[in-house]
């Protein structure tokens, strides 16, 4: 398991000072990547900074996005894809914190339709992604960084597994929640090709009037986090054991264990998430996804609100 060390220690130390802080509404569903939540709800660090949180659960990250765009909630948790898409699209939000790095990505291979030992070996293959989203983003860069071309097959996330291992694709980028289903399904006809270049950020976005108005409920929230990120920090299997209790059983402490092996876990905000979502958004243009003009680097970081955790952790932040 990989952690950064980098959180503010005082972090661990600091005394509640947010009673007047006003309720938010965070769009957050018990997930293995983001052990502060769990940790802040688990030891009352919410509470303790008076935050009155109410969490809504959304099926996916981009849903909680458009309804936070939407007004619905204050704060929402999402890999970055999103707001590559809302930056393009002119959408009023704010990145506040980057939660941890998924940096496992991989392409999945049914060895049957023959071995693969390199990106180069991807060419002419049949490979199932969905498109439009990150891992489709992610399979592009592997075929354009090997100077190859396949044939890329969309499908719906739950459709890749199956269609892998009916023999219809010899190859599938689909999102790490279903990595486990893949291995068990293709047995001794799985392989897997990991080809660094692109991590999945888990990041906080926060509506305009949680870096205006309530900026002071911003602050108590993030404060809770730093707290909780340095406990993470400090006992990593009691952040496994208060995941594994959050998702109800749905992982254990011994796969989380496994899974943490390729997450980089610890609050931080820095200039490299702002280069990937400008990549992304290139990425999203090129493909005709959405309409609009590039959105360069420093366009990209005015997106940025780094000051709440700039006050709970300043070491997390890193931005110019």
């Amino acid at each position: 398991m990989k952690l950064l060390t980098s959180t503010a220690l005082s972090a661990a130390l600091l005394v509640p000072a947010f009673a007047s802080a006003e309720s938010l509404t965070f769009a957050w569903t018990p997930n293995p990547q983001t052990p502060q939540v769990d940790i802040a709800i688990e030891k009352g660090y919410f509470e303790d900074a008076g935050l009155d949180i109410e969490f809504v659960s959304f099926p996916t990250g981009r849903e909680g996005f458009e309804a936070m765009i939407g007004g619905q909630v204050d704060v929402t948790f999402m890999a970055e894809f999103p707001a590559a898409v809302g930056a393009l699209t002119g959408q009023d939000f704010a990145v506040v914190g980057d939660l941890a790095r998924f940096t496992g990505s991989r392409v999945i291979v049914n060895t049957a339709s023959g071995e693969v030992a390199g990106p180069a070996d991807l060419a002419g293959k049949r490979i199932g992604t969905t498109i439009g989203t990150n891992v489709n983003f992610y399979l592009d860069e592997i075929l354009a960084g090997a100077g190859i071309e396949a044939e890329v097959v969309g499908a719906a996330p739950p459709d890749l597994v199956p269609a892998l291992a009916r023999g219809d694709l010899d190859a599938i980028v689909p999102f790490p929640t279903f990595y486990g289903a893949a291995k068990s399904t293709l047995g001794d006809s799985y392989a897997e090709l990991r080809v660094p270049g692109y991590d999945v950020h888990y990041i906080l976005a926060a509506s305009p009037e949680m870096t205006g108005e309530k900026s002071a409920t911003l602050d108590a929230f993030m404060a809770a986090l730093a707290k909780a990120d340095a406990d993470v920090q400090a006992d990593p299997e009691a952040a496994m054991a208060a995941v594994a209790r959050s998702m109800q059983g749905a992982m254990t402490p011994e796969a989380l264990a496994q899974m943490w092996q390729d997450v980089d876990i610890g609050l931080q905000l820095d200039e490299g998430l702002a280069e990937l979502l400008v990549r992304e958004a290139d990425w999203i243009l090129a493909q005709g996804v959405v309409r609009g003009e590039a959105v360069d680097k420093a366009a990209m970081l005015e997106l940025f609100a780094p000051e709440a955790l700039r006050k709970a952790s300043p070491e997390a932040v890193s931005l110019p």
